[in-house]
């Protein structure tokens, strides 16, 4: 079963000959959902639970996370006419002063894999622009990533401009980056705090009921 053969291509790492085998099963009319969740979506599982155990780490996940992104922009175009079965749809940024942004992109592609609508608002993200994104999109989530102790206060600005636009209740939202801890994410108000792409996946699912 060729599914089985893209799995394992991603969770090598290897974009090249997944994205040859995702485009061979579309060439042969293969349902593009059937392929995301036969192929691509399974990979990433196995891939965030070896992670979550440490048998790899975040270079082997990048990699596996690439040739995941590789095949969804082939099967993108073909998802659209399936926007009633996405998961839900989720908003990211790294927040204002901070431009790391390798956590969060490895967030965005894993998210995409399992089924999410994702919204990638790049780095150096201030509040207005995530309650314009709120206002336009409708996430179900923000996300908001911090890899710096200087820049993790504006995840609280963020939820603070959030409330005064009465924009709080309409989105769950998440936060993660090497510096925070549960406390702070319960300290600034979030909703749910992940230390991993892995885990912020699983969180996202189980916060939406959608695991």
């Amino acid at each position: 079963m060729r599914f089985e053969e893209l799995s394992m291509a991603v969770e090598n790492g290897d974009a090249p000959t997944a994205v040859e085998l995702t485009q061979g099963l579309v060439d042969a009319d293969t349902d593009a959902l059937e392929i995301l969740e036969g192929g691509l979506v399974p990979a990433m599982d196995v891939i965030g639970q070896r992670f979550s155990e440490g048998e790899i780490y975040v270079p082997e996940m990048l990699i596996a996370a690439r040739a995941m992104k590789a095949c969804l922009g082939i099967l993108q175009p073909l998802l659209a006419r399936y926007d009633s079965t996405k998961r839900g749809t989720v908003v990211l940024g790294t927040v204002k002063g901070d431009i790391h942004d390798i956590g969060k992109n490895i967030v965005g592609i894993m998210m995409e894999g399992s089924g999410f609508e994702v919204h990638d608002l790049g780095t150096d993200v201030d509040a207005d622009r995530f309650i314009l994104a709120i206002e336009e999109l409708q996430p179900d989530i923000i996300g908001l990533s911090a890899l710096l102790t200087t820049t993790m206060p504006n995840m609280k600005t963020i939820i603070e401009a959030l409330v005064e636009a009465s924009l709080r209740d309409r989105v769950v939202v998440m936060v993660g980056g090497a510096p925070l801890t549960q406390e702070y994410a319960d300290s600034i108000g979030a909703d749910a705090y992940a230390p991993d792409a892995a885990s912020a996946t699983e969180r996202a699912k189980s916060l939406l009921g959608v695991a």
